[in-house]
């Protein structure tokens, strides 16, 4: 789906260039109300043409997993990016919750040991979450993890820190 997805925005994009390039010639034609309200028109038109650029590349570019990377003094996480989810089969509760999916934005931290002291496995009705605070914001770790892993990764991080 988001291959057909990736197809459709890169020919729609073909066609936003030339109506782009359409409107620009004209507006370096004349100086008069038309042109006025072209310019605004452009304006409008290369923002939406800039966002579906965006989305164009977050369809295709391939998922980074999750890592996590253990040493003696500190935990390293990078949250990578899942998958473009095209459906709604992806879960979301909100609005904002669906922009934030749409454009993740990748954390890399080093979590020292005073930090991993705030590690909690937290139960909701909905699951549970795995999460630590680092310096006053709080990461949900392995969010694309079912909850025997999150179990799991905790145990794992509790034990190897001795926490």
């Amino acid at each position: 789906m988001r291959f057909f997805m990736g197809a459709f925005l890169l020919f729609w994009l073909g066609g936003w260039f030339m109506g782009w390039r359409s409107a620009a010639a004209q507006l370096i034609g004349g100086a008069g109300p038309a042109e006025i309200f072209l310019l605004f028109w452009l304006a409008g038109w290369t923002v939406g043409g800039l966002f579906a650029a965006v989305f164009l590349w977050r369809i295709l570019r391939p998922p980074l997993p999750e890592v996590f990377s253990f040493s003696s003094s500190e935990l390293v996480y990078d949250s990578g990016f899942s998958s473009f989810c095209p459906s709604r089969d992806c879960s979301v509760q909100s609005q904002q919750e669906a922009w934030k999916k749409a454009f993740p934005k990748r954390v890399k931290v080093a979590v020292n040991h005073m930090d991993l002291k705030t590690l909690k496995l937290r139960e909701f009705e909905s699951g549970n979450r795995l999460t630590v605070d680092v310096k006053g914001e709080r990461l949900d770790l392995a969010g694309e993890a079912g909850e025997v892993e999150r179990e799991w990764l905790y145990q794992a991080i509790k034990s190897y820190y001795n926490l």
